[in-house]
């Protein structure tokens, strides 16, 4: 199967090639050359020769990765427009549907891990539309051409090893092995560092699955929220309403207090009705953007971002989860 792609990535490996800019870093020397020392490491590292050969041989950088890191767009979606593409009706009624329908097995995967099952539902639905778009490059093609380039060259050589071990340890095979232009993986989207880190087999049949078996999907997705602090005791925040004179310095995440001190200073629910009386939980105040709406987030929030960065991502993970929850 292998071989028989290879004539494709034959075609783009010039461009490829030309594209990289000239003595950046790892790309002094010839991608050929690169490759040798690379299956060298790779084999120091106790990766198989079988794997090696087989995943490494015909490889070679593609040009559409390359064109797809140096154009990233700028960021320019408001908080409104970025929800309004994110957490759809459609979204959510299909996340209401699946998780019906998933139910027995999302509450078993909840109770193992202590996280709620409409989060993992809502990251699922948010990372690849609940695994309708997972993407399609080749994780190693990809890895390479990222590991090869100046720019990044040390991260996505780490990530690179990690995909190769994966391949070593059989979860996947080399033609399913596929995701992002940037090598993040499955339905969940882990990176291969993250799927070595919280992928779960949890049907036992010896494979951490993220790609095509919903249960390793979902345990892996819980997993890692549980290894990063998660709190199954608590959600993730709520939308706020400040009073009139509140003092907005407080604002941005830092300041770290009770719901009672957040009450007493003047933060209400959205609707202005008092906010929940949990003596010990303790939220950070934060503005979806500068001037626009307030958020009361608890650890949980920030959990999720260590999962994607992205405040307006966080922010549609836990209204997405809200709403698939509520009828």
């Amino acid at each position: 199967m292998r071989s028989r792609r290879c004539w494709t990535l034959g075609m783009v490996a010039a461009a490829a090639i030309a594209a990289f800019p000239s003595g950046a870093g790892a790309t002094a020397v010839p991608f050929d050359q690169w490759l040798q020392a690379l299956r060298d490491e790779a084999a120091q590292k106790g990766i198989s020769r079988q794997t090696i050969e087989a995943s490494l041989t015909a490889v070679q950088p593609i040009a559409r990765v390359l064109e797809l890191d140096r154009k990233q767009p700028e960021f320019t979606l408001t908080y409104q427009q970025y929800m309004d593409r994110v957490v759809t009706a459609d979204r959510v009624e299909r996340g209401r549907r699946l998780f019906a329908r998933h139910q027995a097995l999302l509450e078993e995967i909840g109770r193992l891990y202590g996280v709620q099952p409409r989060f993992i539902v809502a990251l699922w639905g948010i990372e690849t539309d609940f695994g309708r778009i997972s993407g399609g490059f080749p994780v190693i093609d990809a890895l390479a051409t990222l590991a090869y380039d100046g720019r990044r060259s040390a991260y996505f050589r780490q990530e690179l090893l990690h995909a190769l071990s994966i391949l070593d340890s059989r979860h996947v095979s080399v033609e399913q092995m596929r995701g992002s232009w940037a090598g993040a993986m499955g339905q969940c989207q882990f990176m291969p560092s993250s799927f070595v880190r919280y992928a779960r087999d949890h049907d036992g049949d010896g494979k951490s699955d993220i790609w095509g078996t919903l249960p390793d999907v979902f345990a892996s997705a819980a997993n890692y929220l549980a290894s990063s602090g998660w709190k199954q005791s608590e959600t993730w925040g709520r939308e706020a309403s400040l009073s009139s004179g509140f003092d907005r310095t407080l604002i941005g995440g830092t300041a770290i207090r009770p719901l009672a001190e957040w009450q007493e200073a003047g933060v209400r629910r959205a609707d202005g009705t008092a906010l929940p009386r949990h003596a010990d939980v303790k939220a950070g105040l934060i503005e979806a953007e500068p001037g626009g709406r307030v958020f009361l987030v608890y650890d949980n929030f920030r959990t999720i971002l260590k999962w994607n960065r992205s405040v307006f991502f966080g922010l549609a993970v836990g209204q997405l989860a809200d709403r698939i929850s509520s009828p």
